[in-house]
């Protein structure tokens, strides 16, 4: 699989203008992009973070994978973004390694880019998204 890095890493939040704040006043973070993503009932807000780049993730509803995520655990680390070139590839590979998938096909995510989950029984319980590079 060509792997190219940690492309972000997602972050749940309850409030998303108060957690894009935070990260700006806190670590100099400049909002890269701002975007609804309904398919996923998520609002969620790039960040640039020196070099990095951090993903917050709001939820549009209680009964969405975010809200769950928040009504479990409440705010915090929710995944880890791995940069590939061919998602569909990735997605492959890793199957055909006996990895669990979330997702078995691309689906869009932010920036437009083609996005896929891992299941975190997988990757020793960390949520992997591997993501088209962008």
């Amino acid at each position: 699989m060509n792997l190219r890095g940690i492309h972000h890493v997602g972050v749940a939040v309850s409030d998303l203008d108060e957690a894009i704040g935070t990260y700006e006043r806190l670590f100099g973070a400049r909002l890269e992009l701002r975007d609804f993503l309904a398919e996923q009932g998520v609002e969620a807000a790039a960040l640039h973070v020196g070099e990095s780049r951090i993903e917050l993730l709001a939820a549009t509803g209680g009964d969405t994978p975010i809200g769950r995520f928040l009504a479990k655990r409440g705010p915090g680390m929710h995944h880890v973004a791995l940069e590939t070139g061919d998602v569909a590839e990735a997605l492959r590979e890793l199957l055909a390694s006996g990895a669990q998938l979330v997702d078995e096909a691309p689906r869009r995510g932010l920036f437009g880019l083609e996005v896929a989950f891992v299941h975190p029984d997988a990757v020793h319980g960390v949520l992997t998204e591997v993501v088209s590079g962008g």
